[in-house]
């Protein structure tokens, strides 16, 4: 049965009191009297009435603006997708009157994060999405936004540090220890060595990958594994570079039978080990970027772990229509599922033509 509009009138007719102090007491304002508001309330309670915010929204015809401030998806393949989740929720919260504008920063340049955040700075926003990739530009970007009362959502990269209105992505120190569990099904890990690898530039300022070294050492510690692990940082290396640092890597370990990539590149490493005839080697990686499908199919990557990083971008739109628009509260960390991807369900992670 469908559920029956309950009109200011019939709350107010059941209440005895007027349509008027109804509406007084719904939206806050104006004076009632301590009796009037306990007979509405009893009445409000009773009904199990709840207030359509997005009619009301849209009735006052007001309009938010936020932004975003990510990295560049041109020049990591990785970002495409909470772009793609952005746009969408753009898209579909449209007539809630939520716009959005975009500050595209390079990765690799803790400045072009600085400068485009001075750009962002330049217009007043009601709330800005940030993937915080540097920690000391995010500080000055930060302390601007608290002087200023603009809330800021968290996605990729949370900085536990700093308050803001939510944190949505993955728990990075369960990811390690996913990695690590995942590897240890395999009858290829015997007692050999696992190379964690990390491809940054700076990993100092990438606490969320140092969460998943954790994470995946506690795991074999914890289980009480003596298992001999190697980490190591190439960083953000051209194709022929990595080629001689893996070459190295091989050269100055012997029996290395697993590799752990802490980021969405394993891809690279995937085709350095088909190339070499290497591929009997497990190797774990991050997101369904079409690379790390194409070598998920042949079986050179053998686990991909899926952040959802489609949904954290459309995730920090939709709560920004909680908070702005919904006038809900917003959990302060959203973590969001972690699929484990294998060349067997792959097909039924991607979009369906």
């Amino acid at each position: 049965m469908g559920k029956k509009t309950i009109r200011i009138k019939d709350i107010a007719e059941k209440a005895g009191v007027s349509t008027g102090t109804v509406d007084r007491v719904l939206h806050k304002r104006g004076r009632v009297s301590p009796i009037a508001e306990k007979k509405v309330q009893e009445v409000l309670k009773a009904l199990n009435y709840q207030p359509n915010f997005i009619a009301r929204a849209l009735g006052a015809n007001k309009n938010y603006n936020v932004a975003v401030l990510m990295p560049d998806p041109a020049q990591d393949g990785y970002w495409r997708a909470p772009e793609k989740g952005i746009a969408l929720a753009s898209s579909d919260f449209i007539s809630h009157g939520i716009s959005l504008d975009k500050y595209i920063y390079d990765q690799t340049n803790p400045v072009s994060f600085e400068q485009q955040a001075n750009e962002l700075l330049k217009k007043y926003y009601d709330g800005v999405i940030v993937a915080p990739l540097f920690f000391q530009q995010y500080l000055a970007f930060y302390k601007t936004c608290v002087e200023r009362k603009i809330p800021a959502i968290l996605f990729n990269t949370n900085i536990k540090e700093f308050p803001k209105l939510s944190f949505i992505g993955q728990d990075s120190y369960q990811c390690g220890r996913l990695a690590a569990h995942l590897l240890t099904y395999s009858s290829k890990l015997n007692k050999g060595k696992i190379v964690i690898l990390h491809l940054e530039d700076d990993l100092e300022t990438s606490a969320h990958l140092m969460r998943k070294e954790k994470g995946f050492r506690d795991y074999f510690d914890q289980q009480e594994m003596d298992q001999s692990i190697i980490a190591l940082n190439f960083k953000s290396p051209l194709k022929d570079s990595l080629v001689n640092h893996l070459d190295s890597l091989f050269d100055s370990y012997r029996n290395i039978q697993a590799i752990f990539v802490s980021t969405s590149k394993a891809f690279e490493v995937a085709a350095y080990l088909e190339g070499v005839g290497l591929s009997e080697i497990l190797l774990i990686g991050f997101d369904l970027l079409p690379e790390n499908i194409k070598y998920l199919k042949t079986g050179a990557i053998d686990f991909i772990i899926n952040q959802n990083a489609f949904k954290q971008g459309y995730k920090a739109v939709e709560c920004f229509v909680d908070y702005l628009i919904l006038k809900k509260e917003v959990k302060e960390i959203i973590y969001l599922p972690l699929d484990v991807i294998t060349k067997e369900n792959v097909s039924y992670f991607l979009p369906q033509s």
